[in-house]
């Protein structure tokens, strides 16, 4: 199949980015060798640490400056529709005051910074308008300064803003662009020496395949409630809902990121694709406004063109946009969107998830609270695989106090993870016994 070809492809791409930084990483939107200068890495181990950020300035000049415990690499390059600027630079452990990048000075409305891939940390800023890289350089520790990453921004017009982005970027070429872009070469094989001994091949395994979707990650922080972040809570679930599943022997699982990464949507997508998956679930826990009051309790959703009510639209759009904190520009969707779309009026598909999510709310009502409405469906871009059966769990909402108590709670954690490996036991047992059957 093409699509897993082009998925080893960039994977292989991935993992040379990962060896030998700086490659541009999967989830940038075409990033362009940048005009600023750049410096060497002194020293790739340890992992360099941030330990503080600031913005100085004003709406017509506006600095960034990273305080580091040594050099680094950087690679910036800017964003249209909306105005972003990005900074690609190696891994980095951030250590910055809580709430910096929230508040925003001059050119810059807010910032946020995290790992987008292995051995590659990003820096997205939103901008209040059109800007242009006037520099970006990094300064060697001197006179009791630690080394530090410096950005300067200067105001500019629109077309001065576009004519500083890479041709994949701006918007009156990208129509022109897509129709000329070629499909990926699959990768070739290697063939042994001839002085090589044959390998033998390994025996096939023909368990099923479970991928787990722990939700956000990276600059994508997802819902946030007096310092609880969903990105770190769903990925410690998702963890032990791994590694529960392992141990039974009878499936085998695959992660969509197993630490603080940043994987676009539409990759999630891919990777339960190119796995042949047979059920893919992926974690996730709510948050609502204050202004719109209180609610509790795990919601199950499966794909919908239509919402099932105006809550699963709302968080159905947040989800959807979350490709945007991460610089990924989504104004032109991929083929393999425009595909899924097509494919969705297979309904065996919705059928198996539709049973696995009763399975699942049936399973975890014993071991925890569920909404008032526990099923729900909505157009989520992550459960839009048309072969594999799908579903997205909203663990509860931070901003309710109970629901946050259960979801940092590692007791809770262990019960609700043995209700959702229940559920997939018995969604298997019967799509064994239906195909026994001979239905």
């Amino acid at each position: 199949m093409a699509g897993r070809a082009n998925h080893v492809v960039l994977l292989g791409f991935a993992l040379l980015c990962a060896a030998a930084y700086p490659c541009p990483p999967l989830s940038s939107a075409a990033a362009t060798e940048s005009q600023a200068p750049q410096t060497t890495v002194s020293n790739r181990f340890p992992v360099p640490v941030a330990s503080d950020a600031r913005l100085a300035g004003d709406g017509k000049q506006t600095r960034f400056i990273l305080d580091l415990d040594q050099t680094i690499s950087v690679r910036a390059f800017p964003l249209a529709d909306p105005y972003r600027v990005v900074l690609d630079i190696p891994q980095v452990s951030f250590h910055l005051p809580q709430g910096v990048g929230t508040a925003g000075r001059g050119l810059i409305k807010a910032f946020r910074y995290g790992l987008v891939m292995p051995g590659g940390s990003r820096i997205v800023f939103d901008l209040t308008g059109p800007a242009k890289i006037a520099n970006v350089s990094m300064l060697e520790a001197a006179n009791g300064q630690p080394p530090r990453l410096v950005l300067e921004l200067e105001e500019v017009d629109r077309t001065t803003f576009v004519q500083q982005l890479a041709p994949e970027n701006r918007p009156e070429l990208r129509p022109a662009i897509a129709a000329a872009r070629e499909p990926s070469l699959p990768v070739s094989t290697v063939p042994a020496k001839q002085d090589e001994p044959a390998v033998p091949p390994s025996p096939p395994d023909h368990r099923p395949v479970i991928v787990i979707d722990a939700g956000h990650g990276g600059p994508d922080n997802g819902t946030q409630w007096n310092g609880a972040s969903e990105k770190t809570l769903v990925l410690a679930f998702a963890l032990a809902l791994r590694d529960r599943i392992e141990k039974s022997g009878k499936y085998r699982v695959v992660m969509t990121r197993t630490d603080d990464t940043f994987i676009p949507l539409d990759d999630r997508v891919k990777i339960a694709r190119s796995q042949s998956a047979s059920l893919f679930v992926s974690i996730h826990a709510d948050a609502l406004p204050r202004r719109e009051g209180d609610a509790q309790g795990a919601t199950i959703y499966t794909l919908s063109d239509r919402a099932s009510d105006a809550e699963a639209e709302r968080l159905a759009e947040a989800e959807n946009k979350a490709d945007a904190i991460g610089g990924v520009n989504l104004t032109e969707e991929p083929t393999e969107v425009a595909d899924i779309l097509i494919d969705l009026a297979q309904r065996e598909t919705r059928t198996f998830s539709n049973r696995f999510a009763h399975l699942l709310m049936t399973e975890m009502k014993t071991t925890t609270r569920m909404h008032k409405n526990p099923l729900k469906s909505a157009g989520f871009r992550v459960l839009k695989a048309p072969d594999v059966p799908s579903v997205l769990v909203e663990l509860g909402y931070v901003s309710n106090k109970d629901d946050l108590e259960h979801l940092v709670s590692d007791s809770w954690r262990a019960r609700t993870v043995g209700s959702v490996a229940h559920a997939i036991d018995a969604f298997f047992a019967k799509r064994l016994a239906t195909a026994g059957d001979g239905n």
